[in-house]
Order: structure tokens, then sequence, then C-alpha cells
């Protein structure tokens, strides 16, 4: 068993962290810096250009359609070093959405037409993708979905209502899922790729967030929105099949860029209890400090096994629904409470928000609540172990 990197992947590592820290933390217009974006609720859309410039957009897309072709642990890797070298959560969420939901499952259930329509594009960020599942009535029972697609000769008619939609604002292209059979359950599913001005397709205003402010997020209506068969992400009644096979991605993947915030996180906490003098030393000498800031190092060494486990399993081709359900629920729940060590650690710096460490907190928050709450993931645990 080997814990450890390639000399490849951790200079590939670097150059992303490094990639990071250079471009994505100051941008050259306005709002240039990551509080003013966080306080307009601003997409970095200049740094999502640069992402894709980069190659970060088609890290797991093979070369034919422009990508870089890497697996799931270099994808894992890559994802770490951004949330580590970029303080804008946002901004990789909605990419982490782009690639995650929208250009993997177009690589694994696409046609070849339809990657060849969308890959090469979605790749260099001249569109963006969401990924639309979520109702206002069918949250984390996933599949009781009110959206509808009816076939009619040669196209489907879909009506219904999205919420919560990542992306939905800046959308070119939506990953749709509507029920096609509604006595088929999770069966009945179906998910449909549709271009942002087809008719009946509408996005709401940008929805205000907690945290996570720069990444757009908004409602979608469909109202007798009418697509071509070959729409048909898969084939009809494979979006459950879908769903699955993109949240093992989503959830290592995804939840990378918490452990790299994390790690960011504990550097920057450690430097301020280093600095930071009371009763005449620096407060990192005093337990209560010094444990908290040790805490938060184990959650970041456990984090980056389960994470880095599913990624490997995924790799090799095994499938990881309870691991991926577990490093989701422990990368998660640890996000949070090393939010809240930071702050505490600070006193009432860190509850001002020109410190900006509050902002991961707000940011943390909603992985416990995206990709499957963390409730959701104890009963897939749970239901995996045989109860």
């Amino acid at each position: 068993m080997d814990f450890g990197l390639t000399a490849e992947q951790s200079a590939f590592k670097k150059s992303v962290f490094d990639f990071a820290k250079k471009e994505l933390v100051v941008g050259s217009s306005e709002p240039k810096t990551m509080r003013e974006r966080d306080k307009a609720s601003s997409f970095f859309r200049e740094g999502f250009e640069k992402c894709a410039a980069f190659g970060i957009l088609g890290l797991p897309v093979p070369e034919r359609y422009g990508g870089l072709e890497r697996d799931v642990v270099d994808c894992a890797l890559a994802m770490q070093a951004l949330g580590r070298g970029c303080p804008d959560s946002g901004l990789l969420f909605t990419i982490c959405s782009h690639v995650l939901t929208c250009e993997i499952p177009i690589l694994l259930f696409g046609s070849e037409a339809q990657k060849q329509r969308y890959l090469p594009r979605m790749v260099t960020g001249e569109i963006i993708g969401c990924h639309a599942m979520s109702e206002p009535e069918a949250g984390s029972d996933a599949f009781s979905l009110t959206a509808t697609a009816e076939r009619r000769g040669d196209h489907f008619v879909l009506n219904g209502q999205k919420t919560f939609i990542s992306n939905a604002p800046v959308a070119d292209v939506f990953l749709v899922f509507a029920t096609t059979n509604r006595a088929k359950g999770w069966a009945g599913v179906t998910g449909f790729l549709v271009e942002r001005g087809t008719k009946g397709l509408s996005v709401g205003k940008p929805l205000d967030k907690m945290g996570l402010k720069t990444s757009p997020t908004g409602e979608v209506t469909l109202e007798d929105v009418e697509v071509p068969v070959d729409a048909v992400l898969g084939k009809v009644g494979q979006g459950s099949a879908i769903f699955n096979a993109e949240m093992e991605w989503e959830r290592s993947c995804l939840f990378a860029i918490h452990l790299g915030a994390m790690e960011r996180q504990l550097d920057d906490t450690i430097r301020y209890a280093q600095d930071r003098k009371q009763f005449g030393q620096p407060i990192g000498g005093f337990q209560a400090v010094s444990h908290k800031i040790a805490d938060m190092k184990v959650r970041i060494e456990l984090a980056e096994l389960v994470l880095l486990k599913v990624a490997w399993m995924k790799s090799r081709g095994v499938r990881a629904p309870l691991e991926s359900a577990i490093s989701k629920l422990f990368v998660s729940e640890s996000f949070v409470q090393s939010s809240l060590d930071a702050i505490q650690i600070r006193g009432g710096y860190g509850f001002m928000s020109e410190y900006e460490v509050e902002r991961d907190l707000r940011d943390a928050i909603g992985s416990r609540i995206y990709s499957g709450t963390n409730e959701i993931q104890k009963n897939i645990i749970a239901s995996l172990l045989g109860l």
C-alpha cells in the first residue's frame, strides 16, 4: 500500500496551487478582491476563463475533445490544490458543478454527437454547464420529481420547475432531469440536454445565499419546452444511473476543494497563533488554542485519506457508493468544525468580516446540504451495511 504521490503527481499538484495563488486571488476588473466579490455576490468570470486556459475545465475530458485526460486521483489532487491556493470557494464550486455534474455525465453517458457538440466548448469555457435536478418539493427525495417529459413524435415536451440550480444564471447548457414514466418511480427519470435560448426555458434572478455567494444559483422554469429525441442523455429511464454516477465523482473531487480550504485555513491559523500575543506570550502556547489547531490537522489528514481512497477506487473502475458517502459526510462536517475553530481562535477578529475568516464558515455550511444532505449520506451508509 503506497500513500505517496508520484513525482509527476506532486509536480502537477504544485503547478495547480501556484496557478491558483497567482491568478485566482485578485482580478483585473471590479470587483477585484474576494471580499468585494463576496459582498457583491459577483461571479469571477475572469477566473473561470483563466481556469479554462490552464486546463482545469478539461481535467477528466479525453484529449480528443480538448481535455487533459487526467484520472480521478489527479482531478481530486487538482481540486485540493485549487482549494488551498484560491479563497474563492464560490468560483471553485461553479467549476466543479460545470465539470462534475455536466461534463462527466456527458462523457459517461452521452452519444458521440453529444460529446462532440458540447465537450470541446465546455473545456474552453465557451459554454457553461449546469445540472437541474432539485425542485421545490424534491430535495432529499431526489426522484419524486414533478417535472415531466412527454414524448410527442420525434421530440419531447418538458414542463416543470427547478430550484437551487448551481450555475443556472450563467449556464448555456442544462442537464435537466424529468419524469418520463411516473409508474416506474426512480427508473422512470430521464436526463435531457437543453440549451439556453430554447423556447419555454427561463431562468430566474440569482438567489441570495448564506455562503458560496460568488457561485450563481437560480431557478429554472420549463414551460412546454420542446427538445428533439437526440437531446436525451443516455437512454430513456437512465436518469438514476446518471445521477448516481456523477455523485460519486462529486463526493470525491468537489469535496477536495474543501480539503484544500481546510489546509489554507490551518496555515493561516498557525501563523495567527504564532503572531498573536496575550498574557505576554503567543497564544499558540496555550493548550486551549494548540489543541484546536491539532484537531484541525487531524481532520485534514483523515479527510485526505477518505477522499483519495474514493478517487483511487474510481480510477480503477470500481464503484464507490459507500466510500463516497463516507467521504462527503466526514469532509463536510470537518470543514464546518474547523471553520468554527479558526474563528474561535481569533476571537473578535474571527467574527469580523474584514478578516475574511467567517466566510469559510458560511461557505462550509452548504457542504452539509448539497450533494445529498449529511442525513441522506448516513441513510446511504446504513443501507449499504444491510440496515
